[in-house]
């Protein structure tokens, strides 16, 4: 898919930076196809949680791993503007939105032969009349070629408080110490991790987050569609 000449928007960024919210926005402006990548690993991770459970991912086989990765059968539906996500026909959205989900994924993308597994299948994702991609690696390695790619970068003490609401309002209880340590662990995870490691790419308009709402971000991105697409 490298070469191809459907658009391509990029949203790299570390977690809880609000990529999701942004992709969903941006392609329905753009009546584009969404990948959200870090869907994909956060079901490898619920896969492996299923066929091995209390079995830490570190002792599980690299052949094994590639299997399950492989093998995802996994399909995305716009429903009331959000994105619901199905593995097989189980609906498993809120199943892989937690945090304890979002830890092992984090283990999970930085074994080199998941990352291999579904390379081909996110770039699959690519149709007309355009994707707007969201991960840690598009604008790196997935699409390197992309038109459009954007880095969203926040304080971790502004994720984890934008995250703390969200989990409230759905009534889980959370420390707020304890999401911010997680959140520095994970982008120490994903920007050291050997495969692929998150950064901006060379040529990323990079926009810090930290003091603007979706809206704000929503359309300043959209000014670069304007410009680039």
């Amino acid at each position: 898919m490298i070469g191809s000449d459907i658009p391509v928007i990029c949203l790299d960024g570390p977690a809880g930076v609000g990529k999701g919210t942004i992709c969903l926005a941006v392609a329905g402006k753009l009546g584009w196809h969404i990948l959200d990548s870090g869907s994909l690993y956060r079901i490898t991770a619920l896969q492996v949680s299923r066929q091995f459970s209390n079995i830490d991912v570190d002792s599980i086989s690299k052949s094994q791993l590639f299997d399950i990765a492989v093998n995802l059968s996994v399909s995305y539906v716009e429903e009331d503007k959000e994105l619901v996500i199905y593995l097989d026909d189980e609906k498993i959205t809120q199943l892989i939105r937690t945090e304890e989900m979002g830890e092992k994924a984090s283990k999970v993308a930085a074994i080199p032969v998941v990352r291999e597994a579904l390379l081909e299948r996110q770039r699959a994702f690519l149709q007309a009349p355009g994707l707007v991609a969201d991960g840690r690696d598009m604008g790196t390695v997935v699409f390197p070629d992309a038109q459009l790619k954007i880095y969203l970068t926040a304080s971790a003490e502004e994720r984890a408080h934008r995250r703390y609401k969200q989990l409230k309002e759905k009534g889980v209880s959370v420390n707020m110490a304890s999401l911010v340590e997680e959140l520095r662990l994970r982008d120490d995870r994903d920007m050291n991790r050997p495969t692929a490691p998150l950064k901006p790419a060379s040529d990323a308009i990079v926009i810090d987050t930290t003091s603007i709402d979706i809206e704000q971000v929503t359309s300043e991105v959209m000014g670069w569609v304007e410009k680039r697409i």
